[in-house]
Parts: C-alpha cells; structure tokens; sequence
C-alpha cells in the first residue's frame, strides 16, 4: 500500500464516566475524548491541533482535508490526477465557480453544440456504442475466422490489426520482413489476400475499421477493389481508415515517407473518400498510441488536435471544403484507468474540437463541430504479473469510454500483456462489453455524470491545460514544425519518466506489480502461439499471385502511379487502379518511394 502519513492528533484525555455527549454539527467527525473545541471556520483544514489559520486562496493547490477526512491523512496518489490536475477533497458550487464554468456555454444539452454531454441527443438510449474488438494475426483466413465467430458472438463492428511488414510497406519475402509476417496483426499483401480476410462477411452491412497509416490508401484500394467485385454500391460501405500518420512520427515510428508527402496522402483519402465512400471516416486522428508512448490526459488531448489541425489545414489548402470533409473525421482515445480523469478527457475534447472548428475554420454545419470517437481501454495498463486481474482493469477503463460517451469501443483481452489474444480470452473481452451494456445500466441515462461538480471541474481543468498547450504548439508554427523539432516527442518522454519513477518509488501504486504481488496467483492459462509455418505459407501465396498476374499490366499501372505521385492527382485513385492490375502492397510502396523518397 501507498505510504501514509502517521495520524497527528493530541493525546486522548483520561476516561472519564460516560455522559451524554452534545451532537457535533458533522455527523462524520471521528470519535474522540470529550474537550470543547472551537467550530473550524475553514472546511478544508487540514488535521493538525486546533488553531487559527487563514485560508489559501489559491486553485492551483491541492485541497485541505475535510473534517470529515481529519484523521485519514490525504495519500500521496490522490493530490494530484495522473495528469498533474490538483484534486481537492470535495467539489462543490464555488470549486465550478472558481473556474468560471457558464452552464449555457459550456455544457448545454447532448447532441448540440458545444457537444460537451454527447453528439446524440439519446446517446444509448437510442441504441449501444458498437462493439468493436480490433482483431488481426497470421494468415487473412485464420483471421477471417475470428471475425465470424467474434460477430456470431454479438460483436457489431470489425477492426482489423495489421502485421508490421504490411504496415511499413513490404511484401512478406522481403529480407526485412522475415520473422514478423503475420505476428503483430494480419499479413495483406495483395488483393487476393483481402478477398480471404472478408471472404463471407457482409460488407454493405457491418462497418470496418483498419489501423493503418503509412500504407493507408493501399488498405483501402484492397478494400474497395473486394468490394467493386462483390458488385456492393460504394456508398453502402462504412467503416474507418485510420490514416494518421503524424503521430506515427510522435508515437510509433511505421511511417514511411517524409511528413509532406505523408499529409498529402491522408488528403487524398479524404478527397477520395468524400467523392467515392460517403459513409466511410476517411481519417481517425489518434491519441491513442499518443498515450500508450507514455502521455498523460493533457498531452494525449492536445497533441491530438494538434494533428487534427494540422490534418484540416492541409485538406482547405488542397482545395476541399471544410463542411464536407469535417464531418467524416473521427478519433480515437485511450480509455485509461483514472475513471474521472477519463471522462473529463472525452467531454473536454468534444468541446475543444467544436470550438475548433467553428471558431478557426468557420464550419457552418453542426455536424462538423461533433467529435465522434471510437475509445480502446489501455493496453499500457495490462500486466504480465496476475493477468486475470486485468479483467478487473478493462472493465473500469471500458466504462470511463461508455461514461464519457463513446461512439465504438474496443476492450482489451486479460492476457494480451503476453500474447495475442486466444478466442477464448478474445470472447471474454467482447462479454465484458456486453454485461456493461445489458446489465450495468451505464447507457440508460444519457450523460450520467453531467452536472456533477467534480466531474465538471475536471473537465473545466483537463480543457484550459489542453489549450495552453495546443497554442504553444500553434506559437512555434504548427504541429508539423513542432514534431520536426522533436517537441511532442520531449514532452511524452518527460511524461512517461515521470510515470516510471513514481512505480519505483511507489508513490503510484500497480496491483501485482509493485504491490499486493502473489506468487501464487493464476496464470492467464493457454497463450495463443503463432503458427510457425504461416510466414511460408504468405510468401508462397504472394509469389503465386505474382506468376498469375499481368505483369505488363501491372508495369503499366505502376509507371502510372509514379506519373501522379510526381503531379498533382488524387493517388487513392491511382493506387486504386495498380492493385486491380495485381500489384503487390509492397510494389505500391516501392513506386511512391521512388517519387517521395524515405523517411529514417
């Protein structure tokens, strides 16, 4: 356990007879020895022998204890939230006040502007968040067939995972991609290869999420060429390309090309998208990942829209227009574990964004200004050390995204701190969810947590810190010049120091790491193994792909492909035309890295 502060109160005075005592005014004061005290004029103060002293007025510090709190010294851990936000001992009227909280301006009323209790006006009491478990591994069929039986258990959205070949573009037999075909995600390397992935899935009726970014635009000509075979109208397919490469600069590292060509082609998805695909979210700007590098709630905030900004700057300067492609944006968070913090995060950020775009980018249309996010609880959090405890975990951070109103939401599975996921601990996340849905009664009230002094607070706080920092950003020129200049990175690695040395000292307290540990607690049981002859398997596929194709037809697609990356052209058009030639992932990146060149 935490620390804590040995209780410093004077001696007790010797028993006397029992008498009746007067009735104190709080009615949680602890019991003690009968003395006569005098009434403390500050609620705050803290637990020391009675004297006078004047009241702090300053709100950056945390608060004094309550009476009611005098004999329970405040724990290191709750002065402050993991984002650095003072927590006091109790929110009321005046702590809302001191922050200058306007009720009409800054909350109103879900599904209006400025958002801040939702984007629908019902929320889920119209219908649920989707359920969406972010799936992905080995060959495109052995994830196929998770996908069934993840939807024939009552998942209501797919999310595909990616293997890192196929996210930094390389085909399965390149020397660099030997030992991680098919580990990290799904290997998809050619056309034939998303034919298995959605072979049986009915892709006009359940959306579809990919995370992907540098090869983004492939992903999705794969996608839609699939699609355009089936015969299914483009207009009836949705679902999101993730396609945020900035923060792969910040955060991951699987980008490919320098940032301009980067921003040129997540503009061309969205131009592609809002022309060709009206249901589909062009981008998903993440703070996830943001967050797993080691941000707090704060950075993960700004830094996203940051890159949001920096995202919308470039589709006005390439021509589009604000009200037609800011309505197909979406984002994606990092359901932590601080569940207050948490929910204060997501309603900052609608507020944030609406004001955002209003404001700076003269929107018109309230769709616009509504942020919709999919959220995926931390996979930071999970321990190795007591996996099942991680059920725990999931569930708490689960319900901060469904508190704080999620549009689709992930939750991880209990032993992915090992492995993947098995399909039994895969199901056991899924059902998680669902007993949150059906059973807990979190969405039958539509911003539950509305109105609620420390929640509003928070959110106040969470907002005002977020804002300082996304205008530093805009002072030094914009996102894209601060990640030049290595800021986000900085701060992140500041951030995650910070969180480091507060589990080595133990200031922050992990159950089974570095307190409550058990050696004899339960493992996690059978772990998913990878199947060790899946890497052969794709690069036989993909070289029988290669000896079946067109190979003039797919010179020629590629020779017109370098003509558009070298011009002005949309490229998800020209992508698009190479790989129903029968050009390889691998291939598509090899001729734009010809024109871009590659980013180290």
């Amino acid at each position: 356990m935490a620390p804590r502060v040995p209780n410093k109160r004077p001696p007790k005075a010797p028993k006397k007879a029992p008498k009746k005592r007067p009735r104190k005014v709080s009615a949680k004061r602890p019991s003690q020895a009968p003395r006569k005290r005098t009434p403390k004029a500050s609620a705050k103060r803290p637990s020391k022998a009675p004297r006078k002293r004047t009241p702090k007025a300053s709100a950056k510090r945390p608060s004094k204890p309550s009476p009611s709190a005098q004999q329970v010294p405040v724990r290191p851990a709750a002065r402050f939230t993991p984002s650095g936000v003072p927590l006091g001992d109790l929110y009321d009227e005046q702590s809302l006040a001191a922050t200058g909280f306007d009720a009409s301006r800054d909350l109103g009323r879900p599904g209006v502007f400025p958002f801040t209790r939702g984007v629908h006006p019902s929320m889920y009491r119209g219908r649920f968040w989707t359920m969406r478990q972010y799936a992905g591994f080995g060959t495109a069929s052995a994830t196929n067939q998770r996908f069934r039986r993840l939807l024939e258990s009552g998942q209501t959205g797919l999310s595909v995972a990616f293997d890192l070949p196929t996210q930094m573009g390389r085909d399965a037999d390149h020397p660099l991609a030997k030992g991680e075909v098919g580990r990290t995600g799904v290997a998809i390397g050619t056309v034939e290869d998303m034919r298995l992935l959605l072979d049986g899935l009915p892709l006009d009726r359940v959306s579809t999420s990919m995370t992907i970014n540098a090869t983004a635009a492939t992903l999705l000509a794969f996608y839609v060429a699939v699609a355009d075979e089936r015969g299914l109208p483009r207009e009836s397919l949705s679902g999101t390309v993730q396609n945020d490469v900035l923060k792969e600069y910040i955060a991951r590292g699987t980008h490919i090309y320098p940032p301009g060509p980067s921003l040129r082609l997540a503009t061309d998805i969205l131009g592609f998208c809002r022309a060709e695909l009206p249901r589909w979210n062009g981008i998903s700007i993440s703070g996830y990942h943001i967050r797993e590098a080691g941000s707090d709630a704060v950075q993960e905030l700004a830094f996203t829209l940051a890159n949001a900004v920096a995202y919308l700057e470039a589709a006005v300067e390439a021509g589009l227009v604000v009200d037609e492609i800011a309505p197909r944006l979406s984002f994606f968070f990092n359901a932590h574990a601080n569940l207050f913090e948490e929910v204060a995060k997501f309603r900052a950020a609608r507020r944030m964004w609406a004001r955002i775009v209003t404001e700076r980018f003269g929107a018109r249309d309230p769709r616009s200004a509504a942020l919709r996010f999919h959220a995926q609880t931390a996979g930071s959090t999970l321990t190795a050390k007591q996996p099942l405890v991680n059920v725990v975990r999931t569930t708490v951070e689960a319900l901060a995204a469904i508190l704080g109103g999620a549009q689709s939401l992930h939750t991880n599975a209990f032993d992915e701190a090992l492995a993947l996921p098995t399909e039994a601990s895969a199901t056991l996340a899924l059902r998680t969810q669902q007993v949150l849905a059906h059973e807990s009664g979190a969405g039958d009230i539509v911003d539950a947590l509305g109105g609620a002094y420390a929640v509003e607070t928070l959110t106040q706080e969470l907002e005002a810190r977020a804002s300082a920092l996304l205008q530093r950003i805009d002072q030094m020129g914009g996102m894209v010049v601060a990640i030049e200049a290595g800021f986000p990175q900085r701060e992140i690695e500041r951030r995650a120091f910070e969180h480091q040395r507060a589990l080595e000292d133990r200031t922050k307290l992990v159950v089974g790491e570095n307190a409550f540990t058990d050696d004899q607690a339960a493992e996690a049981g059978p772990l998913y193994v990878a199947d060790p002859a899946a890497e052969q398997a794709q690069i036989e596929r993909l070289r029988a792909h290669r000896q079946r194709r067109d190979n003039e037809a797919v010179k020629q697609a590629r020779t017109e492909l370098q003509a558009a990356a070298a011009g002005t052209a949309n490229l998800v058009a020209a992508i698009l035309a190479a790989v129903k030639a029968g050009a390889t992932l691998g291939e598509v990146a090899d001729t734009l890295r010809e024109v871009f060149g590659e980013m180290d």
